[in-house]
């Protein structure tokens, strides 16, 4: 898009004083408090509001330029829409400091919440789990029986709910006979409202793939599916690495390394809906590669090693587990986290999977994910 020439209040006051004296056979007064003076001003801030104007229909006209809600209303037209944000989800486990021959109830809509109340989660339905009950809406802890598992979700959608194991650890509404609550794994697939870039690249592909049985198609169906969504597609082979022409298959992941089932099915459904004609497609969840780092660390003065030592082991494991599907994992890159921690002197004796080199190094591979299960500093 061409550059529009704007000017500023100060240029349109001297351009339009200069014309105006250009036309007149004698000197006018254009000195500050004059009154044509001020109505050249007053001509000026017209002007500014005009040229404002043009600008922000330049801007909304044209995707690549547009932000926020002219973003959704380019899209609109296309039924392509901005993908809302979500609250997490997973599991909670509820016990009881003594078994007893009684049962406990469960309602769904029960609260928990993690330390101070800044996040709440609330029990959700599902018949999968152990002690469902339809009729009663809710769950029983069985009688003789210390804990039992529930499905919970964010009541507040967005990144925010993301918390790690064993953070929600707070009744937020009573249950009676049950003691403690945590969440052993951590809650990582709440994701904001898609951002605008995102929002344009998958236009893009949307677009890019009309009537077209191709790349872009598959793209486009796959992330429409959810904003935390990765994924990796392999032609002509199957899932075992064998030689098959017109087959192709994704492996999909949510993020978390564990996708639901409900994750799944919509993956299959999207890529099935863009699969062409007498084209066969597969779509699995990953395999996960487990990473056990261990190293040893020197501290600066002034900080205290085992403060260090903890940030180190949470920095390498968000780091590990936020490399994706299909990316490997380099040994060299290790010590190079450790040392982003204020304190960090010295590295040494690291060890990856009790390896160490280019050789412990994990190879990238479109099946794989590579999840942190230990982070070992001393």
């Amino acid at each position: 898009m061409a550059t529009l020439p704007t000017k500023s209040f100060d240029q349109i006051v001297t351009t339009t004083s200069t014309g105006i004296q250009g036309r007149s056979s004698r000197l006018i007064d254009f000195a500050q408090g004059s009154p044509l003076r001020a109505i050249v001003e007053g001509f000026a801030g017209l002007f500014l509001w005009f040229q404002a104007m043009v600008l922000l229909l330049l801007q909304a006209m044209r995707l690549s330029t547009a932000s926020g809600v002219d973003v959704d209303t380019f899209v609109g037209d296309f039924q392509v829409y901005r993908l809302r944000a979500q609250a997490a989800s997973g599991i909670a486990i509820l016990s009881r400091a003594t078994v007893g021959p009684t049962t406990v109830f469960i309602p769904v809509g029960s609260m928990f919440q993690t330390q101070g109340g800044d996040q709440k989660y609330a029990v959700m339905p599902n018949a999968t789990f152990t002690g469902w009950s339809a009729a009663l809406n809710g769950y029983t802890l069985a009688a003789n029986t210390q804990s039992i598992q529930v499905p919970i979700q964010g009541t507040s959608p967005g990144s925010a709910s993301n918390v790690i194991a064993g953070a929600i650890n707070q009744f937020a509404s009573p249950l009676v006979g049950l003691d403690y609550v945590t969440n052993p794994a951590a809650l990582l697939n709440g994701f904001d409202s898609e951002p605008d870039q995102r929002l344009k690249d998958r236009f893009a592909a949307f677009i890019l793939g009309l009537s077209r049985g191709d790349f872009y198609g598959t793209e486009y169906a796959i992330l429409s599916t959810g904003i935390t969504v990765q994924w990796t597609l392999t032609e002509d082979f199957d899932y075992a690495g064998n030689w098959r022409p017109g087959y192709y298959y994704v492996v999909a992941d949510d993020g978390s390394g564990s996708p639901g089932s409900d994750f799944m099915t919509a993956v299959t459904a999207a890529v099935n809906a863009v699969r062409p004609l007498g084209v066969q497609a597969g779509c699995f969840p990953p395999k996960v590669m487990n990473a056990v780092v261990s190293m040893i660390i020197a501290t600066a003065s002034g900080y205290d090693h085992n403060t260090v030592c903890g940030l180190v082991a949470q920095t390498l494991e968000d780091n590990i587990n936020a490399l994706g599907l299909g990316v490997g994992l380099d040994f060299a890159i290790l010590p190079a986290w450790a040392y982003t921690v204020p304190g960090v002197s010295r590295v040494t004796a690291v060890l990856l999977n009790g390896f160490s080199g280019d050789a412990a190094s994990i190879a990238a591979n479109a099946q794989v994910t590579i999840k942190c299960t230990s982070a070992v500093i001393s």
